[in-house]
């Protein structure tokens, strides 16, 4: 074995703490709470899957993510970060989040979401970032050029060989409605929060009768094919949504037509179009790859629940955590909630 494979895995000291064991080197396994946790590529990983759907996730925000181009330009960034800041607050500035604070991302994709919202804390943090897929490895990537210290795992986040109660935050942005059950894998990375602990999450709201069944309708279709087949097959969708942005054109219903769940007032066309008929995402400081990148995250995985206020409170009740800041828009539901 050469002097860098038996070197332990670039991972800090902390995170082994956390898994209670001793850091592996690359090539090395162990089993971590039932879990085979393997160090590939400088990264520890568990590659167990037993859900086909899971397994076709992983596929999607692998390709997705690895697609730097259309997420990481200043423009995608600040959309990132104004989105983020308007839903939860400025979390960098929070008083409960203390120096020395676990924050474990629970589908981190290629830290986007973390290197936006906690940006300078990130140095007296220990951030986890965690994903199904191989975005990890861009995470890491990205992190490093920004001089932001990080322990990475890909790993489910339905079954994270994590002990209970190790973080004092948890944050999972737009991804609990990508597994089995939203509110099963709520559940399974709530167990991670220490008592007076919070946790952030984001998960789709219900959209109206038509949205629902295109929805559902384009997923059915996409969701068996190839990432780049999957991609360039909603790219006429993308071009659409442009087309009907650069119109620059309102409507001004009357009343509202309560059977298709469309309120009355003046709407933008193309917003009447991506609210009530399909997700054609349109931004006109974005590119063209960056608002596909937008529709592809949305129809492409096999797991896309939708899910309604009311729900998403009563798994909250249920699983001991206060809510502390609720956000319901149209698109989604945003969710700041203490445990005990």
């Amino acid at each position: 074995m050469s002097s860098a494979a038996s070197m332990p895995a670039e991972q800090p000291a902390w995170f082994w703490e956390l898994l209670g064991r001793a850091p592996l080197a690359e090539g090395q396994s162990a089993v971590v709470l039932g879990q085979e946790v393997v160090v590939q590529g400088g990264l520890p990983r568990v590659r167990r899957l037993a859900d086909t759907g899971q397994v076709q996730t992983a596929d999607v925000f692998g390709y997705k993510w690895s697609r730097r181009e259309t997420f990481d330009s200043s423009a995608s960034r600040a959309r990132a970060r104004e989105w983020l800041i308007e839903r939860y607050g400025d979390l960098a500035r929070q008083p409960w989040l203390q120096d020395g604070a676990v924050v474990i991302d629970a589908g981190c994709g290629a830290g986007l979401s973390g290197l936006e919202l906690l940006a300078d804390r990130l140095p007296n943090l220990r951030y986890l970032g965690v994903d199904v897929s191989t975005a990890v490895d861009m995470a890491r990537a990205r992190f490093a050029e920004r001089g932001a210290p990080g322990a990475f795992l890909q790993a489910d986040l339905m079954d994270l060989p994590l002990p209970d109660g190790c973080a004092d935050v948890v944050f999972s942005e737009g991804v609990l409605h990508h597994t089995p059950s939203t509110r099963n894998a709520l559940a399974a990375v709530a167990r991670l929060l220490a008592p007076g602990g919070r946790i952030l999450f984001y998960v789709y709201r219900r959209k109206g009768p038509v949205r629902e069944f295109t929805d559902d309708l384009l997923r059915e279709r996409l969701h068996g094919l190839p990432p780049e087949a999957a991609w360039k097959a909603l790219e006429p969708l993308t071009r659409l949504g442009i087309a009907l942005g650069e119109l620059h054109a309102t409507v001004d219903l009357p009343e509202p037509i309560d059977l298709l769940g469309i309120p009355a007032g003046k709407i933008d066309v193309q917003r009447l179009f991506y609210w009530h008929v399909a997700k054609a995402f349109y931004r006109p400081d974005l590119s063209f790859d960056e608002m596909n990148h937008i529709n592809y995250d949305w129809y492409h995985p096999t797991y896309a629940h939708r899910q309604s206020p009311g729900e998403v409170r009563s798994w909250c009740a249920d699983l001991g955590l206060t809510v502390e800041r609720e956000r319901i828009e149209e698109a989604g539901i945003t969710i700041v909630a203490r445990r005990g």
